[in-house]
């Protein structure tokens, strides 16, 4: 009997090494893999990638419109059934897409690698990533922020440690360096990355932002000289401005300027997105009695540009725009299109 035991343990070893990762609770389940329909699920992030492909990051996994139809990449791949939040494109055309719960995968146009806790992230809530001047890539997580060291991804990327099999992640510890609270990070629920002109990394989390200058951290702080509360967006302009939304409502900081100048409030509202245009306008994402407005600012005035009915779909998450000038914006019911004149929602 004891061979057979033995025998027994082996397959079930095996079995569960086999199984994809759990699914999470709030993805939802469709049948049809393209379609002439937009998700009408909750969408978080959206992106144009090179070739003119829209991601769009929803409840309903990953989904790509390539101007005809939407491709659901996650039936389409075989990946696992998480919600999606976060998606990126690096310099060199890899797009790398952030789940709740699931890790992240990057994708280089033809395979899908999936990374988690297991191989080295400090958690597999995935809610930001940027881009450094060396190519590598930080990771925004619930558990403080990773840098992934792409240079020493690639001197492993033989090793089976990089690829994925049978969904789950196999990848390998080497290459990402972690940063929490106790590094002096001044949250570890990290919302927003940026790199500014001058190579300072300003991260921002629930608790506040902090300036990490290559070797240590640094807050920075409201004109009270009090932490930002829940920053959820930080952009750098072309003129290279810092823009905060959050809790304490819109912010811009001007590095250039002296004194009271160097940082001025905006809106008071709680924002939730921020974005800068080709032509330089700042589009914004305000809390409102009645849900959520976009609105556009030409650095003079505010403009209200969509205001939603009330009720749960008025909330929305993110805006960016397309090669061709149209806004585009994720909110709780799927994704919308703005052409400057009127709005698309492809749900008929």
């Amino acid at each position: 009997m004891k061979p057979l035991y033995i025998l027994l343990l082996i397959l079930i070893v095996n079995a569960s090494y086999s199984q994809p990762l759990k699914t999470d609770r709030y993805f939802i389940e469709t049948k049809d893999t393209v379609s002439a329909l937009a998700p009408i699920s909750i969408t978080r992030d959206i992106l144009e990638d090179r070739k003119g492909n829209i991601w769009i990051m929803s409840f309903q996994g990953i989904i790509m419109y390539d101007g005809k139809v939407f491709t659901n990449y996650t039936l389409k791949e075989k990946l696992i059934h998480f919600h999606m939040f976060s998606v990126m494109e690096d310099k060199i055309g890899n797009i790398w897409f952030g789940s709740v719960g699931g890790g992240f995968y990057k994708y280089d146009g033809k395979s899908f690698t999936l990374f988690t806790k297991e191989g080295g992230l400090p958690d597999d809530r995935i809610s930001c990533f940027m881009e450094d001047r060396a190519g590598n890539i930080w990771i925004g997580t619930d558990n403080g922020v990773s840098r992934y060291d792409t240079s020493a991804a690639h001197n492993q990327s033989t090793r089976a440690g990089f690829t994925t099999m049978s969904g789950l992640p196999l990848t390998s510890k080497k290459g990402f360096t972690n940063y929490s609270t106790s590094d002096g990070l001044c949250g570890d629920m990290v919302n927003s990355i940026i790199q500014d002109k001058s190579g300072k990394i300003w991260i921002a989390t629930r608790s506040s932002i902090s300036c990490y200058d290559g070797k240590s951290f640094t807050d920075f702080k409201n004109e009270e000289g009090m932490p930002f509360k829940n920053v959820r967006c930080i952009k750098e302009d072309k003129g290279g401005k810092i823009w905060i939304g959050g809790e304490d409502g819109l912010y811009c900081y001007n590095p250039s300027a002296t004194g009271n100048g160097m940082l001025t409030k905006l809106m008071a509202n709680f924002i939730s997105y921020v974005f800068q245009d080709k032509a330089g306008n700042i589009w914004l994402s305000a809390v409102e009695e009645k849900g959520m407005a976009m609105y556009k600012y030409d650095m003079k005035s505010f403009a209200k540009i969509l205001e939603k009915k009330e009720g749960s779909d008025s909330q929305i998450f993110e805006i960016t725009e397309d090669k061709t000038g149209n806004i585009w914006f994720g909110k709780f019911g799927g994704v919308g299109r703005f052409d400057g004149k009127s709005f698309n929602y492809f749900t008929e």
